[in-house]
């Protein structure tokens, strides 16, 4: 019998995955991590017994958390991203022209299994003299940097475990004084139809920092549940609301390939289904 990888991350909401091939599977130090073969997604990593990434389907995720931002903002320069050590928003971010990173990875295993066993995802991003990888705690990286980034990226996992303290008040506060002015945070916020109160602890929590904090959302198969949901927060409220036509001249002069990521998929993106404004708006 073909073993099959239950996540049950969501009370009564499970992902079955079949596994293949078992490339890689133990303890970080600081996350139980695997590395399998599935017949759909082809190799996927898990950590903690919830799937991160897939070879399949990674790059709906990781191109909305890199152009969105990116795109509206239209002069980035400097990018932070917190986390990623799939090297997935490195390579989406890198695919635009003068711009710096900072990747800031509490756990090196992430990084050097991926680049192993997942090289399609980074695809070079880590070799690229762009690219400034910084392994330590993005909590404390944040707290103690007097560095600023135009755009900051918070590709962290479920706020559980080592990803939890990446959800807190302090966190989104230190993040704020690490922006350029306009800049903008975004965060990866879970799937709302099974993550409701993670949806509006940050909702709330960014909303006391920022002047403008909303979501945007896409389908990534791998993630149950429904659409997932980026968090979104600027002192900018005209980012959000930018034009198609200059998202798509922004986009045709950055002159990048795309598998999923288009300028009216980028305004569609921000418009939200009933059942999350209400989670939104609903006065506990």
């Amino acid at each position: 019998m073909m073993e099959v990888f239950d996540e049950g991350l969501h009370s009564g909401v499970n992902l079955a995955l079949d596994v293949g091939t078992v490339l890689y599977r133990d303890q970080t130090g600081l996350q139980d991590l695997i590395i399998f073969e599935n017949s759909t997604f082809g190799r996927v990593m898990s950590l903690d017994g919830a799937v991160q990434t897939t070879e399949k389907d990674e790059f709906i995720y990781h191109e909305m958390f890199a152009h969105v931002p990116i795109l509206a903002h239209g002069n980035v320069k400097r990018v932070l991203i917190i986390g990623g050590g799939d090297g997935g928003a490195a390579r989406q971010v890198l695919k635009h022209r003068n711009i710096a990173v900072t990747l800031v990875d509490i756990d090196r295993s992430v990084i050097d299994l991926s680049i192993k066993y997942l090289p399609s995802i980074s695809n070079g991003a880590f070799d690229d003299p762009r690219l400034d990888l910084v392994v330590a705690d993005g909590c404390q990286f944040v707290k103690e940097t007097d560095q600023k980034w135009d755009v900051i990226i918070i590709d962290s996992t479920d706020p559980h475990g080592p990803g939890e303290v990446l959800y807190t008040q302090e966190f989104y506060t230190d993040c704020m004084s690490c922006l350029t002015a306009g800049g903008v945070i975004v965060t990866q916020n879970g799937v709302p139809f099974v993550q409701a109160e993670e949806l509006r602890n940050s909702y709330d929590r960014l909303g006391l920092l920022f002047q403008d904090v909303s979501f945007f959302m896409a389908t990534i198969p791998s993630y149950v549940g429904g659409p997932l949901a980026f968090g979104w927060a600027t002192d900018n409220k005209e980012l959000r609301n930018l034009s198609e036509a200059t998202l798509a001249d922004r986009f045709l002069d950055a002159d990048i390939e795309t598998g999923y990521y288009t300028p009216d998929v980028h305004k569609a993106s921000f418009v939200l289904p009933i059942y999350v404004k209400k989670i939104l708006t609903t006065i506990e």
